[in-house]
């Protein structure tokens, strides 16, 4: 199936950050990796005119395409498939859970400007902990760019700057796998960036268990608010207490000069949770 051919005789809107998946491998590549069985109802973010979504509907119950585009979604009716449910609204105002009654899985090929918003809305925040979005998702199978990829799975000993904020707001809430690297020209029209498929297993529980999420989504951002001081440092500057920040840091034997990015999730938790214990005293 030539879907370049189809592609390039639609307009596309650089505003909406449209940049159309035309290579027929990746496509199937979603459709597997999405693992989808006939009683599964399927949210597609950002379908476009349906090189997609022309297959999810050969294999879910249904399938909800959420599209921006007006005239993408001219493209969309055309398919005429009757599980198909086409919905005119922008993800970032749409609420998941009143879309449908039953768990969904959500395959997305996202503008890459709004990425961490659109994985912050079906997430939710670090110490969101009953959000109606992710109560929803079974899983999520994200195109991203590349480098964002490599931040969501990052660990304390990736290289550069990929572990950070987005790394520990994806890990919280879902398992993050890095499924496969898509080139520029599996695109039109072609991105300047290299893309990657991830997929993210959504939790029932949040990664640790916590007194006090908000404390912790609050030590986390101090953590990572100046990547060139140590962690002693970017706590302080934060607002918490010098001496309550040196007798953590010293207790959970945890060297003051360490910065932020070298901390894994669960130092960052032990932090947070005797910050409070110490604060107390």
């Amino acid at each position: 199936m030539n879907y370049f051919e189809r592609a390039k005789y639609f307009r596309t809107k650089k505003r909406l950050g449209q940049n159309f998946l035309i290579d027929g491998e990746v496509i199937s590549d979603i459709i597997e990796y999405a693992n989808i069985s006939p009683d599964d109802t399927v949210l597609e973010i950002g379908p476009g005119v349906g090189f997609v979504t022309e297959q999810l509907v050969k294999h879910a119950k249904k399938v909800i395409a959420v599209e921006l585009d007006e005239e993408a979604i001219k493209e969309l009716e055309k398919l005429n498939a009757p599980n198909l449910e086409i919905i005119h609204k922008d993800i970032l105002k749409t609420d998941l859970s009143e879309l449908s009654q039953d768990k969904i899985k959500v395959v997305a090929n996202i503008p890459y400007y709004i990425t961490s918003p659109i994985i912050a809305h079906l997430l939710g925040e670090i110490d969101d902990l009953h959000n109606k979005n992710r109560e929803k998702i079974k899983d999520v199978i994200l195109m991203v760019q590349e480098e964002v990829a490599q931040r969501m799975c990052a660990t304390p000993q990736s290289q550069g700057k990929a572990y950070g904020l987005l790394t520990i707001l994806s890990q919280f809430w879902a398992q993050v796998e890095y499924l496969r690297t898509v080139g520029r020209k599996c695109f039109y029209p072609a991105p300047k960036v290299t893309s990657a498929l991830v997929k993210l297993t959504v939790r029932e529980k949040p990664l640790l268990e916590l007194s006090d999420y908000y404390h912790f989504r609050k030590t986390i951002r101090a953590g990572f608010a100046h990547r060139r001081k140590n962690i002693k440092n970017c706590l302080i500057s934060a607002g918490f207490k010098k001496e309550n920040v040196s007798k953590t840091l010293s207790e959970l034997g945890i060297d003051e000069n360490t910065r932020g990015e070298k901390l894994s999730i669960s130092d960052f938790g032990k932090i947070s949770e005797l910050l409070l214990t110490n604060a107390d005293k």
